[in-house]
């Protein structure tokens, strides 16, 4: 039996009989049953064939019948698909939870290949704002420029830039990586909860505001930070992951990660509550 007993005076949960609980002889509760695999998928996701290769042209269609057909395609088996002048649509490429090889020939608009779980995007153009905003897992690569807003909520995968980004990068980003070859716009990783952001670049003002954790590395000049975003010293698991990142990201090849700045949550605001008044204005 447990006896955690640790003074004369009961506490609630001993007089609860939680500490005399028998803790052995019990059976194991069955979760996942291996017969019900049927129920560990997405609905309406498809075995592909990534040889299987496709173009479709959408320079005619509107986002919900391009998005339909890319569906359509991959149930057929196609596991690379060429969309051929995308002319800078709307909300392409959204929804994906597929395994799939997805290249855009050209630009994309507004939240382009948001909400994904498991696509390789590539996108041979610029980008609008919120590109891949809630992104769940997968690769996004863009050769050039992306606007505000990038990677906005994303929970995992790589988001990856190669020219420069617009303001509020990663804002809510709640995991998964952020790699920017080129410069970062103000209030990047605002409010950023959980993951990392690598700006190769010079980053504006305000970096990280009101992050509650996560980590943020720059290799050039910061405009200023932000709310409770404080500079880190630089580790050798920071420089190997950076290191190895950087090599999947294809970007920053001769890039000396271990000049790079740091910057972390400084914490104060995770009990803003319990501050006093003169605690509340130092950290904000």
């Amino acid at each position: 039996m447990a006896n955690l007993k640790t003074s004369e005076k009961k506490t609630k949960a001993q007089s609860m009989g939680m500490h005399t609980e028998t803790l052995t002889g019990k059976t194991q509760q069955k979760f996942f049953n291996p017969d019900e695999a049927e129920n560990f998928y997405y609905w309406g996701t498809y075995d592909v064939d990534f040889n299987k290769r496709t173009d479709l042209d959408v320079q005619n269609m509107d986002c919900k019948e391009a998005n339909k057909k890319i569906d359509e395609l991959m149930s057929e088996g196609y596991g690379t698909i060429v969309i051929k002048n995308p002319q800078g649509k709307h909300s392409l490429g959204v929804g994906v939870l597929n395994k799939l090889n997805l290249i855009f020939e050209g630009s994309l608009g507004y939240f382009g290949v948001g909400s994904i779980d498991g696509p390789m995007v590539r996108v041979n153009g610029r980008v609008g704002w919120s590109c891949a905003e809630n992104m769940m897992a997968g690769k996004v690569v863009i050769e050039k420029n992306a606007g505000s807003c990038f990677g906005a909520a994303i929970r995992g995968g790589d988001l990856i830039c190669k020219g420069s980004v617009g303001a509020r990068t990663g804002i809510d980003q709640k995991g998964g990586s952020i790699i920017v070859g080129g410069d970062a716009g103000a209030f990047t990783g605002f409010m950023m909860q959980r993951g990392r952001i690598v700006i190769l670049g010079d980053v504006g003002i305000n970096l990280g505001d009101s992050m509650y954790d996560g980590t943020i590395y720059v290799g050039g000049k910061i405009g200023s930070f932000g709310s409770d975003a404080v500079e880190a010293p630089m580790t050798k698991n920071d420089i190997d992951w950076l290191n190895r990142k950087l090599k999947v990201a294809e970007i920053g090849e001769n890039f000396d990660v271990s000049k790079m700045t740091k910057v972390v949550a400084g914490k104060k605001l995770w009990n803003y509550d319990a501050l006093e008044p003169t605690e509340k204005k130092g950290a904000i």
